[in-house]
């Protein structure tokens, strides 16, 4: 399926997903992570969560790196396609933009080559990695001026499509992607 099919039928996917099962199986989605070889790192890229959209709930992910005494960093949008990471603090004020994405207001900016693992919102990825996100290539770019070791996991309540057809040459592909069932290594 190409991008835009795939956009509207994970949507309609996610519609459906009870409160209890987005957090019963974000919860999986967190046990498997604990599971991976990533826990030598120190700065942790983390997406938070649009509730509305009903993504992953990346709270037990927060958790689980804050009781690993790890850098938490997530990210602010800023004009078109940008994004800034501050580190994530007790003293950190979120509130929602224009998404309802929580953002930290302000803090500690972060770099991104400083960054070691990114945490990847998506709608869908197939068996390479390439993965669909909501269209707008914040995180492409974002990926672009990050290290090229950068780990690269994404984090979906659905398994692998087959093939996303109209892969770009700007499309950055995951190394990793976690869902409910198990971990997918590309």
């Amino acid at each position: 399926m190409r991008k835009i099919e795939l956009r509207e039928a994970y949507r309609n996917k996610r519609r459906k997903l009870s409160f209890e099962t987005i957090q019963s199986q974000s919860l999986k989605i967190s046990n498997n992570i604990l599971q991976m070889n990533i826990w030598s790192f120190f700065y942790y890229h983390v997406f938070l969560t649009i509730t509305e959209s009903k993504e992953v709930d990346t709270s037990y992910l927060l958790t689980l790196l804050h009781g690993k005494d790890k850098n938490v960093i997530v990210p602010k949008t800023v004009g078109e396609k940008q994004l800034e990471h501050f580190l994530l603090t007790d003293s950190t004020l979120l509130k929602k933009n224009k998404w309802n994405i929580p953002e930290p207001v302000n803090g500690i900016l972060i770099d991104e080559k400083q960054l070691e693992v990114v945490f990847i919102p998506l709608l869908a990825f197939d068996l390479k990695g390439n993965r669909v996100g909501y269209g707008k290539g914040f995180y492409d770019t974002f990926l672009e001026k990050c290290n090229a070791n950068v780990l690269k996991i994404g984090l979906s309540f659905f398994e692998a499509e087959r093939e996303i057809e109209d892969v770009d040459k700007h499309d950055i592909p995951l190394d990793y992607c976690v869902t409910p069932e198990k971990v997918y290594e590309f």
